[in-house]
């Protein structure tokens, strides 16, 4: 069964949210008046064929890309802040502490082995000190099998393996949000399975509130809750498997 029997109040709120691209005859509405409710310790899903605006809801939701109109609450110290009514440096301070992402591209840094990817979040968002992050680093790669993995860099790496250190690095931190595109894209099962039993302990476990867009229907059991995204419409579909 989901962790939570009975709903707790969401951590994270999008609200009647519109996004809008192009001009005249241009113009694409991605977003219709989108409102979704996000609790701690739930693994939620999001589904819908290409462009239908998964990625741009993400985005929205997690602080990177203003709506064109509606609200997104988020939970801070125990109350729902707006976070487009934030300043641009609030609304950093606030992803620096509270969330975790995994991105499309990986977004590694060329520079950095596996563990300093990993550190340097500890470090600048965790505020931690070197000894302790980098045990916390290791136990993050260690756990996704990436132990022989520490001291290469990302021109070293698979794709497979690039993907899961962008995985190791958005959780390592224990976020109270995490926003992960396509997390499970470039892994065989084996590894995509090892992916999404981790964010599912993440949120269970650390009652972390985790939005999954993907196109992957193989993660289909391992979530709480499904959303299906198409023409800017949002939707919730019912799990028709058991936990």
């Amino acid at each position: 069964m989901p962790a939570t029997a009975t709903k707790t109040a969401p951590s994270l709120r999008g609200v009647n949210l519109v996004k809008t691209y192009g001009d005249g005859a241009t113009r694409r509405t991605t977003l219709h008046n989108v409102s979704i409710d996000l609790h701690p310790g739930e693994l939620v899903l999001l589904m819908g064929p290409s462009g239908s605006g998964k990625s741009t809801l993400l985005a929205v939701l997690s602080g990177l890309l203003e709506p064109d109109s509606g609200q997104v609450l988020a939970e801070d110290d125990g109350r729902l802040r707006e976070v487009w009514h934030l300043t641009p440096k609030e609304r950093e301070e606030y992803r620096r502490r509270h969330t975790g992402f995994v991105f499309q591209g990986y977004n590694l840094f060329p520079a950095l082995t596996a563990r300093q990817q990993l550190e340097i979040v500890l470090k600048w968002g965790g505020s931690l000190g070197s000894g302790e992050a980098r045990h916390r680093a290791d136990e993050m790669l260690d756990k996704l099998g990436l132990e022989k993995n520490k001291h290469k860099k990302p021109a070293q790496l698979s794709g497979g393996e690039k993907q899961r250190v962008a995985i190791a690095r958005a959780l390592v931190k224990n976020p109270n949000f995490v926003f992960a595109d396509e997390p499970t894209s470039a892994l065989d099962w084996e590894n995509g399975q090892k992916v999404i039993e981790l964010l599912r302990d993440a949120a269970h476990e650390r009652r972390a509130s985790i939005l999954v867009v993907s196109h992957d229907h193989r993660l289909l059991p391992f979530v709480d809750v499904y959303y299906h995204l198409e023409d800017g419409h949002l939707e919730r579909r019912s799990l028709d498997h058991k936990h």
